[in-house]
């Protein structure tokens, strides 16, 4: 050691700094092998089978490529809240896993901490909720299928918004992308939106969306509006029906009605 600091008194402080990356790095790679083991613990590979059709994971289908384990919901949350405090870099480890769930794990992890995020904090505008969201947009090329999205949209990108005008524009950039899961988070995030009883962004984005090509946008579509009529105004939706009616595709007309009276129902389907 001595002989380090003679030809290069700085060389000790590189060699102390290698150590202490590797001894992070092991820590690291010991916390992704605990979690993936716990995770895959619970596996069924025989229902994960099932799953794959149900989730469309075959070729040229939306969820293609997507590897299922068949691991409840329930199971997955209750993982996520055990490693709630993970570091965001364990948490992008995890979002980029090929396994649905550990994604799934993931992004609960997320939301369980923007949740405490805001429990902490008495201000609304808060820098780490920021933080979160940030990195759930960085990060929605992985949020890769419907459940991911509607597990997660609202609570973390559509609250932060809801609380965030200045970033509203957000959604609309959301709606407009290339990409299949970014256009339903821009919907489902407006749920945060409904929730508070509004239903303006909700037929902002509806609009957007309206000539979408997509099936999984009608019916998320669709699901928001049904939402709006249920939480927000039931007027408010009917008058937005008449407007639109005959631009609408039909998935998502069937799902905006299913809670409209029967004889309203029949209305808008003869149309």
């Amino acid at each position: 050691m001595s002989s380090i600091l003679t030809t290069n008194p700085y060389r000790i402080y590189f060699f102390i700094f290698d150590i202490i990356k590797l001894v992070i790095l092991t820590k690291r790679n010991y916390m992704h092998h605990k979690i993936l083991k716990e995770i895959l613990s619970h596996r069924n590979e025989e229902k994960a089978k099932v799953l794959a059709g149900f989730f469309k994971t075959g070729k040229g289908q939306y969820g293609e490529g997507d590897v299922f384990l068949d691991i409840t919901v329930p199971i997955s949350r209750g993982i996520a809240m055990k490693y709630i405090d993970l570091s965001l870099d364990d948490v992008e480890y995890l979002i980029k896993s090929k396994y649905h769930e550990v994604r799934l794990v993931a992004i609960l992890i997320l939301v369980a901490r923007y949740k405490k995020a805001k429990q902490d904090l008495v201000s609304k505008i808060s820098p780490k909720r920021k933080v979160l969201v940030d990195f759930y947009l960085k990060n929605a090329k992985f949020i890769n299928n419907w459940d991911l999205v509607d597990l997660s949209a609202s609570y973390v990108l559509g609250d932060y918004l809801a609380t965030n005008r200045s970033q509203i524009k957000m959604l609309e950039k959301l709606a407009k992308s290339e990409n299949l899961w970014e256009r339903r988070i821009s919907i489902v995030s407006t749920f945060a939106f409904i929730y508070n009883k509004e239903s303006e962004q909700t037929f902002k984005i509806v609009n957007l969306l309206m000539k979408d090509r997509q099936d999984l946008i009608h019916k998320a579509c669709g699901w928001m509006l049904r939402e709006v009529g249920k939480r927000a105004s039931e007027k408010e939706l009917t008058e937005y029906l008449y407007l639109h009616i005959h631009e609408m595709p039909r998935t998502m007309l069937r799902y905006a009605i299913e809670r409209l009276p029967e004889k309203l129902r029949m209305h808008y389907l003869k149309k």
